[in-house]
């Protein structure tokens, strides 16, 4: 009876011991935890029989059982894929999408649900990370780890300096302010200019909105780069599964390293000072 009530206990919103309800969908490759709260309140989750719609509920590995639309979950392998994207292709599991949709480039595992992190639209190419890890989705796409993303962009038109300033420094868009972006001109005629544009953000379709904003219409979009990851011999259609010291590096971010680097710099400074 005793043992009964600590598990009850347990499995409330700030008990001790397992994980998240939310977190736990994520690990299972379910989706980002935001996705997953949405799946856990609007009642798809059950843990032991019983809807769950609190994303605190705290879930116990091998005691509790949790099921999503009657489906019973688990943690297995984690998938992670740099794919390159063609134009025309889709960023979405919807099953019914009449195009031609990016998971369907990667192979296919039963019981694997992958889905890319983030999205690039249809008329854009370049890389997208695939992956069946909620988790590291999450962290790569969130903007508060800051994780760089670098697209080679035409545009119509010769580009007057004064004008990428105003990119570089941040527009107003419906959702709010963009934080500005770096931005490299490669080449400028007079009628069009091609450009490297990074972003530490993601809002929807944010390169070609703040160049249309600006009378700029974007020509052709292409992502090169995210964090340390390049296009480098990856042709349109292709994929490689990412090594694990890759997955390591996206998921310590480049604000995390900068904090490691400057408590080391920090300690070393305390160090010298004792000695002298």
């Amino acid at each position: 009876m005793v043992k009964e009530k600590k598990r009850e206990g347990e499995g409330r919103e700030g008990g001790s011991g397992g994980v998240r309800l939310n977190r736990y969908l994520a690990l299972c490759g379910i989706a980002s935890r935001r996705k997953a709260d949405l799946l856990i309140q609007e009642g798809h989750v059950e843990v032991d029989g019983k809807t769950v719609t609190d994303p605190g509920f705290r879930v116990l590995e091998g005691v509790h059982r949790v099921f999503l639309d009657g489906a019973p979950l688990k943690r297995g392998k984690r998938y992670y894929y740099l794919l390159n994207k063609p134009r025309g292709v889709v960023c979405t599991n919807y099953s019914r999408e009449k195009h031609p949709r990016a998971v369907d480039l990667l192979p296919r595992r039963p019981g694997v649900r992958l889905f890319c992190v983030g999205r690039l639209d249809m008329d854009s190419e370049g890389l997208i990370l695939v992956t069946n890890d909620g988790e590291f989705a999450n962290r790569v796409s969130h903007p508060r780890y800051g994780i760089p993303k670098t697209y080679a962009v035409q545009v119509r038109g010769k580009v007057d300096p004064k004008v990428l300033a105003k990119a570089k420094g941040g527009i107003w868009l419906s959702e709010g302010r963009t934080r500005g972006m770096k931005i490299l001109v490669r080449k400028r005629t007079s009628e069009r200019t091609s450009l490297l544009v990074t972003l530490t953000e993601g809002r929807n379709r944010e390169i070609r909105r703040t160049f249309a904003r600006l009378g700029l219409p974007v020509l052709r979009l292409k992502r090169v780069r995210i964090g340390p990851l390049t296009i480098h011999k990856l042709k349109p259609g292709a994929f490689r599964p990412l090594t694990p010291a890759e997955v390591r590096e996206l998921l310590a971010g480049p604000g995390e390293k900068s904090r490691a680097e400057r408590k080391t710099r920090k300690w070393r400074g305390r160090s010298s000072g004792k000695k002298h």
